[in-house]
């Protein structure tokens, strides 16, 4: 059972020191100065120290030396079996059993590392010293070391650990009395360097009154203690326990992905100046030869930790020894980069004998290169904006705890001491982190810019040309590393760390928008602006987007407060997260002596103590009772008691799945004895979870890591190649428009593109964006337009009939930017204003000059332009944006727009590159919204004009429409631990394969672009309380969301068959109860605070697709019928059967009107909807029947209406429609057509707006006016 279990705080103990035969003959010497031995292990104390064989020694008295051994005496570099004693130092048995030491444990090494300055005995005493170690194995898999070194008065021989005989032979005149240092290591999985440091200095405590062998087996002890002391999952839970004199707190990781973090996180800042801080972090980015220096052997690894942890989640790839013992210095000439520690005394000697190596003191804050560097080495400076703000922030943290005393009374109490500065440390460590992780962010945040998710390519040159050209030496080094590269893998992996939570908390407005649309980057004129305003003004002014909203869906009433996010004058944000809650779980006291009975009262009481947390925790606190089943689970695998364990990890699935041990739960399935097996499966939750967990590791879906750098092809392209190319690059990704641009492209030739069209066709769409970016307009221009306006495109100087100047493109507008000495606005015209436009041809003298004629509604004047050969291309470009943009005005979706902006730039590019007679032709292969104006009129019929608010598409960049198979929109509130951003209505999208995007429903931009729930599709949404929202799932499971963190930690896996509908019932305003149904016939009535199982219903038949709750009667829908049951006897009330007989049909969906005692329902493969009253379930229902209604697809109730979704026809095309139906007059009051397909999913946004979601074909989200 010991394989099964994580490992606990700790690995193995040793005591390291030289053995006393070669003291006493290096003694019988009579130099006075300190005298040199060679460091051996001692002693090795290897875990379990107690095994259930043990019983049999309590029959036999309480003496420990009766008890198996778990440790060994070493007297030789490596330890023999024949060199094993017992305590009294008799001669004993090899048992290869009881001195299994852990692979990667080099003993041979690591006495070197206990005492890296040597191995010295000494006329005089010298404090206890303490230092930490880190060991790599090749897998990259760290493990940790505390070394604490005593001094050890020796006597006539004798070692003894008591400082009380070193005064006793002063005062009586003996021979003078020698000190001989021995080490205590204690090697842990787990960085825990403080309370590791407080358990090794509680026991030096204790060792002081015991002689030489006695020392031994209080050690063991103490190693023992350290063992059963298990380490805390991650999450808000610490754990303490009692090593006397010192109360120890072992902290948790803040997440399973971040760190643990139990050192001074701010000693960095205190050895360097934060300049200096970010010169070694750009060393470590960019893969230096590094090597720390210090008299403080501490230092050396506390330091060198710091910075990793500031690097997180970037991680070093490289070696990593923070301490280099005197005999290990040729490890610095290691050709590769790595990062090593050494004492101050070999400082010239490192720094003469290798190579480009950068230098790193400690002890006084200097940072140099070796000496023996043919070139000097140029270490880049961090990006200057990030610095800035780096630098403003560690200058205003308190990094002097003394400073924090001064207002407080004097403590005289030791654990309140520690209470306080432990408190204080937290807090400090958090601010550290926040600001080394917006560093950070502000680093690389614009990384995601440049990435190409469907096939994992990275543009670095684009990257870097958009990089500021004193930061470009710095990117240049980091995009080459490993570092970097990694991190790449995250992100095209769209991994939630922190770097990414932290990157989603501070995106603007414009960021979101830029996720719906992917418009071509350009300066807005907001950012034009504030290039030109002092730092002071640029923090008043705020970013707003001028796109179509709902202003009439208000935020709720709420308190005002601060927002924690505010923009620092430099551009770069600044953030301060609010400081999380933790709560510390207090272990129960180990006792001694170590035999299997006392082992087994703690393991009782830590149990007894978990249950009586659990049983005392609100069920709202699920993320503390979640580690409470976690280290309860862990303590019945310690008992052996497996089915417990496996009942606690189960209730994992409805606390926190973050911590749910898998590989763990696997082990312990595999390894169950098959009595215990069949004990399982009598339990139905044992039963299901050991079959995820058995199926999941058949599923383990091979993750795709690797990381392409764009490149330009160099071979001929076929359409296919051609698509993927263009997709690389990043220029667009829809497939239809690659498509368009492949014709215009091979337009007079063969159906393929060769590099160099390939090539110049890139490079002028490059060009062309890195152009816009340098246009400068002057105020006076930029205050006539709009704040989130781009100037797209500039025409060359050209004669107009308002004057000499260029014509200017934004996705508004055209307008002259007049020439002279003052450059002028002047309108030409708004898209939506302008009624014809032409190409033509003016005379002057003998020439005729092609000209471009724009007539607008609302002037009289014809603006003229004479644009000579631009002429042509113009014209193109007007016609197309004047199209997009009423088709944009048409079906209230600002989509269009963007798409005709992207359209126009293609053509501009395509006729720069190929540069040929045919190149105007080629272009308007790329008219697609004028083709679609001239070919077909696309009239909107005015009923749906007039409803139609607003249109978006939740899979804007994807390569093709996705179906929305569920909507959900969910009320704002404001919640004060929540950001202000977090207070905005949502509307929550389905998509296919599982995945989740949600849109701030004030605003319509992604709040959350996307996170996936399983692979299946998501079958129905539904906000349970303000804190959850419950998606169902074809793969039989209901996800729960929390809309805090928009993060799924929690589960429900009681189904067995597909998820199909969910309902919360309310009392009194609250929800209690919510029912689930699945395909099977299955109802579960859940606790909604606990998520427990109040019942369980089985329908009588199958196929059940929806239900219904009123009146305490549920009503499902199954295909044949419709059965009305109680809900507390659940007992059949009701049955509606369907009375179509001469059709295959069978219900699909159906609403009630319970105050008309009326039931509406449809059938599959139909086009009417049928009514039933259901005081009279006898008389044959009622009928409407959908004009043009191919077949209804979904339907909801709004007020008394109902809003009935389809699939349906209009002049010969594939059409969605959604009819508004009177429930009163049995009428149709509106049949809507604003989809281009399907219409499959609906839902109401507190019955003022109705959202509704098409199929594959189009993929849009329409919103419109209800009432």
């Amino acid at each position: 059972m010991e394989d099964l279990l994580p490992s606990g705080l700790l690995e193995v103990c040793l005591l390291v020191g030289a053995p006393r035969e070669r003291v006493r003959a290096l003694l019988q010497g009579t130099q006075r100065k300190p005298r040199s031995l060679d460091p051996e292990v001692l002693s090795v104390f290897v875990p379990p120290f107690i095994s259930r064989d043990d019983v049999q020694v309590l029959h036999g008295g309480n003496n420990l030396n009766k008890s198996k051994r778990r440790s060994f005496r070493k007297k030789k570099e490596r330890p023999k079996m024949e060199n094993v004693k017992s305590v009294n130092g008799e001669q004993k048995a090899p048992d290869t059993e009881d001195v299994t030491v852990p692979k990667d444990i080099d003993l041979v090494a690591l006495p070197q590392l206990c005492f890296p300055g040597g191995l010295y005995v000494t006329s005089e005493s010298k404090e206890d010293h303490i230092h930490f170690l880190v060991f790599t194995d090749v897998c990259g898999n760290r493990t940790y070391g505390v070394v604490a070194q005593h001094y050890q008065p020796m006597q006539d021989g004798w070692i003894s650990w008591s400082r009380q005989a070193h005064r006793e032979s002063a005062q009586t005149g003996k021979v003078p009395v020698c000190f001989v240092p021995f080490a205590v290591c204690v090697i842990s999985r787990y960085p825990y360097f403080n309370a590791l440091k407080d358990c090794l200095s509680s026991l030096l405590v204790h060792l002081r009154p015991f002689k030489d062998l006695d020392v031994e087996e209080h050690i063991k002890e103490f190693a023992a203690k350290l063992f059963l002391i298990p380490s805390p999952p991650p999450g808000p839970l610490h754990l303490v326990f009692n090593m006397k004199p010192l109360q120890i707190i072992i902290p948790s990781r803040e997440d399973p992905d971040s760190p643990i973090i139990d050192l001074d996180l701010h000693l960095p800042l205190l050895c360097f100046k934060p300049e200096q801080v970010l010169q070694i972090m750009t060393c470590i980015l960019t893969e230096q030869r590094i090597v720390f220096f210090s008299s403080d052997w501490a230092l050396l690894t506390l330091v060198a930790e710091c910075f990793m942890l500031y690097l997180h989640p970037l991680q070093w790839q490289h070696t990593f020894v923070p301490i280099l013992s005197r005999q290990m210095l040729d490890f610095v000439m290691a050709p590769t980069s790595f990062l090593m520690g050494c004492h101050i005394d070999h400082f010239d000697e490192v720094s003469t004998e290798a190579e480009d190596l950068i230098l790193i003191n400690i002890d006084n804050g200097d940072i140099s290169h070796s000496k023996m560097a043919e070139e000097e080495l140029e270490i880049p400076d961090v990006p200057a904006q990030a610095a800035e703000t780096f630098i403003k922030r560690v200058e205003s943290l308190q990094l002097h705890y003394d400073l924090e005393l001064c207002h407080l009374r004097a403590s005289t109490d030791l654990v309140e001491l520690q209470t306080r500065r432990r408190a204080w440390q937290q807090k400090l460590n958090m601010e550290v982190q926040q600001t080394t992780l917006q560093l950070i962010v502000n680093i690389f945040k614009e990384v995601k810019d440049h990435l190409n998710y469907e096939h994992r390519v990275f543009n670095s040159e684009e990257f870097l040309k958009t990089r500021a050209i004193r930061d470009q030496p710095f990117y240049k080094k980091v995009l080459e590393t490993y570092m970097f590269h990694s991190f790449l893998k995250a992100r095209l992996n769209r991994k939630m760390d922190a770097f990414a939570r932290l990157e989603l908390s501070i995106q603007s407005e414009e960021d979101r928008f830029d996720l719906v649309f992917h418009t071509p980057r350009r300066l807005t004129m907001e950012k034009m602006a504030s290039k030109r305003l002092t730092p002071e003004q640029k923090i008043s002014r705020r970013m707003v987007m001028s796109l179509p909203n709902l202003q009439d869906i208000k935020l709720p009433e709420g308190p005002t407060r601060n927002s924690s996010l505010r923009r620092t004058g430099t551009g770069v944000v600044a953030v301060k997260m609010p400081s999380k809650s933790i709560s510390t779980f207090k272990i129960p006291e180990i006792h001694f002596p170590l035999m299997f009975q006392c082992v087994h009262s703690y393991y009782t009481d830590f149990f007894n103590h978990l249950s009586k947390a659990i049983n005392t925790s609100p069920p709202e606190n699920s993320a503390l009772l979640a580690r409470y089943f976690y280290l309860r689970g862990l303590i019945s695998l310690m008992q052996g008691k497996l089915l417990n364990a496996l009942s606690d990890f189960q209730n994992l699935e409805k606390t926190d799945l973050r911590i749910f041990p898998t590989d763990l739960v696997r082990k312990i399935v595999e390894t169950m004895p098959p009595s215990e097996c069949l004990q399982a499966d009598r339990k139905p939750e044992l039963k299901r979870l050991i079959s995820r967990v058995m199926e999941k590791q058949r599923e383990v879906l091979k993750i795709d890591d690797h990381v392409k750098n764009f490149e330009l092809p160099k071979t001929h392209m076929q359409l296919d190649d051609f698509v993927k190319r263009i997709q690389e690059s990043g220029i667009v990704r829809d497939i239809d428009t690659i498509h368009r641009l492949f014709d215009a492209l091979t337009v007079g030739q063969q159906k393929q593109i060769d590099p160099e069209t390939f090539r110049d066709f890139y490079n002028y769409w490059k060009e062309t964006e890195a152009e816009a970016q340098e246009v400068n307009l002057p105020p006076a221009v930029i205050e006539h337009l709009d704040k989130n306006e781009c100037v797209y495109k500039l025409s060359c100087s050209v004669k107009t009939n308002c004057g000499v100047g260029k014509i200017a493109l934004t996705q508004k507008r055209l307008f002259l930017l007049t020439e002279g000495g003052c450059p002028g606005y002047v309108q030409i015209a708004a898209f939506r204003d302008i009624e014809d436009v032409k190409s033509t041809t003016v005379a002057f003298l003998l020439l005729r000059i092609p000209t471009l004629r724009i007539k607008t509604l609302s002037k009289k004047a014809v603006f003229e332009a004479n644009l000579k050969t631009e002429c042509d291309l113009w014209y193109l470009i007007v016609k197309e944006m004047w199209a997009g943009k009423k088709m944009a005005d048409d079906h209230k979706d600002p989509q269009y727009i963007q798409q005709a902006l992207t359209n126009v730039l293609l053509m501009d590019a395509v006729v720069g590159a190929l540069q040929s007679s045919k190149s105007i032709y080629a272009a308007s292969k790329l008219s697609y919204f004028d083709r679609m104006k001239n070919e077909v009129p696309m009239m909107v019929p005015k009923t749906t004009s007039e409803t139609l608010k607003h249109k978006i598409n939740p899979s804007a960049g994807e390569t093709f429409p996705q179906a929305i198979d569920v909507l959900l929109y969910t009320p704002g509130h404001l919640d004060p631990s929540e950001r202000l951003g977090n207070a905005h209505p949502k509307l929550w999208c389905a998509l296919n394969e599982g995945r989740v995007v949600v849109f701030d429903a004030s605003t319509w931009s992604i709040q959350q672009h996307c996170f996936r729930m399983g692979r299946s599709k998501l079958t129905c949404m539904v906000m349970v309380e303000q804190s959850q929202v419950w998606i169902g799932s074809q793969d039989s499971i209901i996800y729960i969301i929390n809309t805090h963190s928009m993060s799924c930690n929690k589960q429900l896996n009681d189904h067995r068959s597909d998820v199909t509908d969910i309902i919360v019932e309310s009392r009194n305003g609250t929800p209690s109860e919510a029912y689930s149904s699945s395909l099977d016939g299955t109802v579960i009535a859940w606790n909604v605070s606990t998520l427990k199982v109040n019942r369980v219903f089985q329908l009588p038949c199958q196929n059940l697709t929806s239900i219904k709750l009123q009146n305490d009667q549920l009503w499902c829908c199954t295909r044949s019928c419709i059965l009305v049951m109680s809900t507390h006897e659940f007992q059949l009330q009701m049955k509606i059967e369907h009375h179509l007989e001469d059709v295959c049909a069978c219900f699909l969906g159906f609403q009630l009107f319970p105050e008309r005692d009326e039931m509406w329902a449809f059938y599959s493969g139909s086009s009417d909807l049928y009514i039933w009253n259901t005081k009279d379930l006898s008389s044959t229902p009622e009928k409407i029947h959908l004009q043009d209604c191919s077949e209804i697809t979904c339907m909801i109730r709004v007020k008394n209406q109902l809003w009935v979704g389809s699939s349906g026809k209009l002049q010969g095309k594939s059409k969605g429609k959604i009819y508004v139906v009177s429930a009163e007059r049995r009428s149709v009051e509106k049949e809507l057509v604003g989809h281009a397909a399907a219409v499959r999913a609906l839902c109401s946004a507190e019955d003022r707006y109705v959202l509704s979601g098409s199929g594959k074909e189009e993929g849009k989200i329409a919103i419109w006016k209800a009432g």
